[in-house]
């Protein structure tokens, strides 16, 4: 006996919800302030590499990922888990997080780098 149509289509939305990404929960940072965020991406010159939103910035993709709906990605720099206190230490060092990365350590503080982490994710 051959499977109704529905009941094919039923089975395959089934498989497709499967495999869909669950529902991301907002990501927070402890002690993070995106308005001071907003700020350091600035100071540290990220928006010379980056086009960021909400500053004024490169726009020119060739240079370094735009960074506008980062706080929807999956990774950082392709490779990393894209949560809050991985992106908090590869702003910090992403040279010792990803050797040979063209992404320059800047010497970010603790504070500095939790603070633009909130303003990225608040994107």
């Amino acid at each position: 006996m051959k499977p109704s149509f529905a009941v094919v289509a039923l089975f395959l939305a089934v498989v497709v919800a499967g495999c869909a990404e669950p529902p991301q929960q907002p990501r927070q940072i402890v002690g993070g302030d995106p308005e001071r965020g907003q700020e350091a991406v600035q100071l540290y010159g990220c928006t010379s590499c980056h086009a960021i939103p909400g500053v004024a910035s490169v726009d020119n993709d060739d240079i370094a990922p735009n960074l506008d709906g980062f706080d929807r990605r999956h990774y950082i720099a392709g490779q990393i888990p894209n949560r809050p206190e991985e992106l908090v230490q590869w702003l910090r060092a992403p040279d010792q997080i990803a050797p040979g990365t063209v992404m320059p350590n800047l010497g970010v503080t603790e504070q500095d780098a939790r603070d633009m982490a909130a303003f990225l994710y608040d994107q």
